[in-house]
């Protein structure tokens, strides 16, 4: 079994920063975009970020110009800088490559004063 492995993840205040890292096998990192998902309490599962192999990044709206994700290929490392945190980015964080059953453990984001 495939296994992504997660951290960074911890309680800051509002306004804070966090990086996250998660990496993956080297078979499946070359080969796949990356990407980093969330979910709140009560709510589905949210995709935050992309970005492919060749380093396009996506992001939905919510966190555009405070998150920014990036790979680095010689660690198979996908990280996420979250800057200007707001409570309502609290959620379990999730990386996940390509599209199929590859999923991090999770690591809990929780932002707070």
């Amino acid at each position: 079994q495939v296994q992504l492995v997660e951290s960074g993840g911890g309680l800051v205040q509002p306004g804070g920063s966090l990086r996250l890292s998660c990496t993956a096998p080297g078979s499946i990192f070359s080969r796949y975009a990356m990407a980093w998902y969330r979910q709140a309490p009560g709510k589905q599962r949210e995709l935050v970020s992309t970005i492919t192999s060749s380093g396009r990044t996506n992001y939905v709206d919510s966190v555009k110009g405070r998150f920014t994700i990036s790979r680095d290929n010689t660690q198979n490392t996908v990280y996420l800088q979250m800057n200007s945190l707001k409570p309502e980015d609290t959620a379990v964080y999730y990386c996940r490559a390509g599209s199929g059953n590859f999923w991090g453990q999770g690591t809990q984001v929780t932002v707070s004063s």
